[in-house]
């Protein structure tokens, strides 16, 4: 399965905002969109009138890296979003949502969401008791989240309970901060997402 392999602060600087992709650096002068807040490459500082197309193309594109999903995976979603009850745009932002490496980043149990993905990938988490390593896994009403027990004395883990735990989280999820444990209480609606997104773009692009 191929992967994007490159500097994920060129990707913030390439969509104009922060996507928060690298956890703490992101808030700190270090970050790379903060000292250079425009496009990568010899012509990016240059102004761009961008096309109906070509806005359309970077909000799939910004989205796309903010989930950490890559394109053939994407419009998966997307068909699946279109099939649901609904409208289809807020149906897409929904299933985003309910991956696993989502969900563990949104309770706190990891910096970001690349650091959820690998997390979950290394078996340290279980969904309903069971061992879950599949960071798409989509969770749903009742799901029961948590930190492997012979995961939680791990040094990571420690430092993940004090700096990101205790964090507020969104509604429809709910936590025990202390245990590591979190429980999906509700589907996420278009209210939880707090990433500026213009989902309709996205819709009119694959409708094409």
């Amino acid at each position: 399965m191929s992967k994007y392999i490159g500097p994920d602060c060129r990707l913030c600087r390439r969509e104009g905002m922060k996507l928060f992709l690298k956890g703490d650096r992101c808030y700190t002068e270090k970050c790379a969109f903060a000292r250079r807040p425009y496009p990568p490459g010899q012509h990016g500082q240059e102004r761009k009138k961008l096309s109906e197309y070509g806005m359309q193309l970077r909000e799939k594109q910004k989205v796309k890296r903010i989930y950490g999903v890559l394109e053939t995976q994407f419009r998966r979603y997307f068909e699946m979003a279109e099939k649901m009850k609904g409208i289809a745009g807020e149906n897409l932002l929904s299933l985003l949502e309910r991956r696993l490496d989502n969900v563990v980043y949104r309770l706190g149990f990891a910096s970001s969401r690349g650091e959820a993905r690998v997390l979950v990938s290394h078996a340290h988490f279980k969904v309903n008791g069971r061992t879950v390593n599949i960071p798409s896994y989509l969770v749903k009403v009742g799901d029961v989240i948590e930190v492997d027990e012979r995961s939680k004395s791990k040094t990571r883990f420690v430092e993940i309970k004090e700096k990101y735990a205790k964090k507020p989280s969104p509604k429809w999820l709910e936590k025990d901060a202390e245990n590591l444990i979190g429980k999906v209480i509700a589907l996420p609606t278009r209210e939880d997402i707090d990433m500026p997104i213009r989902e309709h773009l996205i819709v009119e692009l694959y409708s094409k």
